[in-house]
């Protein structure tokens, strides 16, 4: 495998994204339709998303709309939203269904907070682990094909600088979540 720093710091994007799809999902107490993303429903025989069988809008700051295409998935679709263990208790009327965002109390504010720092720490991981990669290739690189010391440490010293860089930025992404979260 070639040396490629650019492919390096894709990858950690990739990881930074991941991070902010896992974090979207953390309910904050404020309505969002992402906030229901990761709804499977049984639906014809198989479990789709539940983007692919209904609308989610959010009408008010704590409350969501969930407008069911086929009238019959109506009580399918309720059924995984409450059983999604998001702690949502959806209300349905005929195709569509309300899913009121009850208040956080203080508890679930600190364990929602904990959870963000878990995703953060395995994304930082995935950093480390592509920081890893780069640096045997880089090793190899050294030693098979004749780069010379001083550009293998150059090229090192630029994974670290990325790898630094992808970090802070993953901090700064669950402190803002943190933030968020912790919001009263």
């Amino acid at each position: 495998m070639a040396y490629d720093l650019a492919d390096l710091k894709n990858r950690m994007q990739k990881s930074i994204s991941s991070l902010r799809d896992e974090l979207s999902g953390l309910r904050t107490g404020r309505a969002s339709a992402s906030l229901l993303e990761p709804v499977t429903v049984e639906a014809y025989g198989s479990r789709m998303p539940l983007n692919q069988v209904a609308t989610v809008t959010v009408p008010e700051p704590r409350m969501l709309s969930v407008q069911v295409w086929d009238r019959s998935m109506a009580n399918a679709v309720e059924k995984a939203i409450r059983d999604s263990g998001l702690g949502l208790n959806p209300m349905g009327e005929g195709q569509i269904i309300r899913v009121p965002l009850p208040e956080l109390n203080q508890e679930r504010r600190r364990e929602l907070s904990k959870v963000a720092h878990n995703y953060a720490e395995a994304a930082r991981v995935a950093v480390r682990h592509i920081r890893r990669d780069g640096m045997d290739t880089l090793k190899k690189a050294e030693k098979d094909s004749g780069m010379s010391q001083d550009d293998a440490r150059v090229q090192a010293d630029l994974v670290q600088k990325a790898t630094d860089a992808a970090v802070a930025e993953i901090d700064q992404i669950v402190a803002a979540k943190e933030a968020e979260i912790m919001q009263v």
